[in-house]
């Protein structure tokens, strides 16, 4: 099959010596180890012996138990509790705290969210506006996390560590909703929410951060090495076998994503059916899903091998470590123009796609009258459907060696065909999220189509990511996926206020996805984009190992000897 290309090509900058000039944190400025290995207009070819350092090359081979513990975190992490159950119980006791706006204050809520009134910040705001708020609230505290301590997880066993911290918190505020019981502690269940979701929201892109490094050291890849440097593959052949096995670790940790969204619902109906009419009904259910994330999810902190980043470079803490990456990867833009065009995109697709999943929501809550019921049997229809997706697209990408930028952008044409069906319900009350049968209706259309947009949005970032620097550039990403999430809500609770309808906020949902859609189809080139991630990170490792061999040099006792001559 034809490799993709860009239709319109962007104009390359080489990565040379002087675009990388390394400065270390003493002022010291050094050449790179690597630039004889750097052709001079920037067309690399992917070395694999090299891709590896020499720290690496030593890490264990991932096993199989390591890898099924791998799987079966994300099985347990699959969002129907931060992401899904709760947002039902928030939007719920907001309900029952709030007043029907043109009945007056005390009157109970009878007609949508957008027009149930609740005491905020010195006024009222509508149950939409306050849901759409939480949402954008938890984007930005995402966001502060990726640019600052997200970069730490390539150094030391920091990403173990954060990954486990921040699963432990999710775990207790989901637990927390036992003792939400009354609209009037929606305070408690906003704040549970909002740290639910912030949580779970990086623990996805931490998690997805693991997949490029185990598919690195897998046997498989190890042999994909082997028969390269043997001669037995050419460069065509090893870069789309690597790219397979990439795409292959996240298909299957997604589609383990996927049975946990259809088992623990499932799960979840032994207490939802004997205890329909318990007010405590909806707690028991969240506590249900999360005791199914901490049974799957522990094991992995367990099983996994110990594959430690180089330590941290001197005078820098996890704090500001972020903030010092960010800035000099964006200062590489021209060596990498393809990477970050990809997040560019993303930005765009991101913030479209998860604002209208919450405008969805809210809209859903409002016809199924908050019933966890309804939401379950909603969730397995979906669930069973992105199983079905998930499972043929893999087996259609291996069959046919299709190209992950194919694949992803199938998907993102897709996507746009949601928030323009949501748009019309601004004209009309026939379709456009009104009614009952269209919720069905969406949740089989998501999980056929949308499932594997997750998979391929993670696959495309390992792919564009230049090796080694997993936890730096999935940090930006989280940062374009959670971060441009920020607007998207906020702009849409205006608008939703304005107009007093829920639909009015797909039309600018739409225009986002259009928008990224085509950045990312007409822009990326993606063959391209890899040969100058594995560039930069060559370049990137000798900047390091230079300033490291440097700093050793000046601090030895004979340099110290010849020092204390001089002066």
């Amino acid at each position: 099959m034809a490799t993709p290309h860009s239709h319109l090509a962007l104009p390359h900058q080489p990565v040379t010596s002087t675009d990388l000039m390394g400065e270390d944190p003493s002022g010291l400025v050094y050449p790179l180890e690597d630039e004889k290995n750097l052709k001079q207009e920037g067309n690399v070819r992917v070395e694999p012996a090299q891709q590896l350092t020499t720290r690496e090359s030593e890490y264990p081979v991932v096993g199989k138990w390591e890898l099924f513990a791998y799987y079966c975190y994300n099985n347990g992490a699959n969002g129907i509790g931060p992401n899904g159950y709760s947002a039902t119980q928030l939007q719920n006791v907001l309900t029952q705290a709030g007043y029907e706006k043109s009945l007056g204050v005390g009157a109970a809520c009878a007609l949508t969210s957008a027009t149930c009134m609740v005491p905020w910040a010195g006024g009222y705001s509508s149950v939409s506006q306050i849901v759409l708020i939480a949402s954008g609230l938890g984007f930005m505290c995402m966001t502060l996390i990726f640019i600052t301590i997200g970069s730490s997880a390539d150094y030391d066993n920091f990403a173990r560590w954060l990954l486990m911290g921040l699963t432990v918190i999710c775990w207790g505020c989901q637990f927390g909703f036992l003792g939400v019981k009354t609209g009037d502690q929606w305070q408690l269940a906003l704040g549970l929410y909002i740290i639910s979701f912030v949580t779970w929201g990086a623990i996805l892109v931490f998690y997805g951060a693991q997949h490029p490094v185990l598919a690195r050291h897998t046997q498989k890849a190890k042999d994909i090495r082997a028969k390269y440097e043997a001669g037995d593959l050419n460069e065509d052949e090893y870069a789309m076998e690597e790219m397979l096995e990439r795409s292959n670790i996240m298909t299957i940790a997604e589609a383990h994503s996927n049975w946990g969204y259809l088992l623990a619902p499932v799960l979840s109906l032994s207490v939802q059916l004997p205890l329909a009419s318990s007010n405590l009904v909806n707690n028991y259910v969240i506590a249900i899903v999360t005791a199914w994330w901490v049974a799957l999810g522990l094991p992995w902190f367990f099983m996994q091998k110990n594959r430690p980043g180089p330590p941290m470079p001197p005078k820098t803490n996890h704090f500001t470590l972020g903030f010092i990456q960010i800035y000099q990867a964006c200062k590489q833009v021209r060596q990498i123009p393809y990477t970050f065009l990809y997040l560019v995109s993303f930005f765009f697709l991101a913030d479209g796609l998860n604002t209208t999943g919450s405008i969805v929501s809210i809209c859903q809550n409002d016809v199924i009258d908050f019933s966890f019921l309804d939401s379950t049997y909603l969730n397995i229809v979906q669930a069973v459907c992105s199983l079905l997706s998930i499972y043929f697209l893999w087996w259609l990408q291996l069959r046919y060696k299709i190209h992950t930028k194919w694949m992803f952008a199938i998907n993102c044409a897709w996507a746009i065909i949601i928030p323009f069906w949501g748009m019309i319900g601004m004209w009309t009350d026939k379709i456009g999220f009104h009614h009952v049968w269209e919720f069905w209706l969406w949740n089989v259309i998501f999980g056929l189509t949308q499932a594997s947009y997750y998979n391929y949005s993670f696959v495309v970032m390992g792919d564009l990511c230049p090796p080694g620097f997993e936890g730096m550039f999935f940090g930006i990403f989280g940062l374009s996926n959670r971060a441009s999430s920020i607007i998207g809500p906020n702009v849409t609770q205006k608008i939703i206020s304005h107009t007093g309808v829920n639909q009015s906020g797909f039309a600018f949902c739409f225009a986002l996805v259009c928008a990224s859609t085509l950045i990312f189809y007409w822009f990326v080139d993606y063959n391209r984009g890899i040969e100058d991630a594995v560039a930069w990170s060559k370049a990137k490792r000798g900047e390091q190992a230079a300033g490291a061999a440097l700093r050793a040099e000046l601090s030895s006792p004979a340099n110290e000897e010849n020092i204390e001559h001089i002066l």
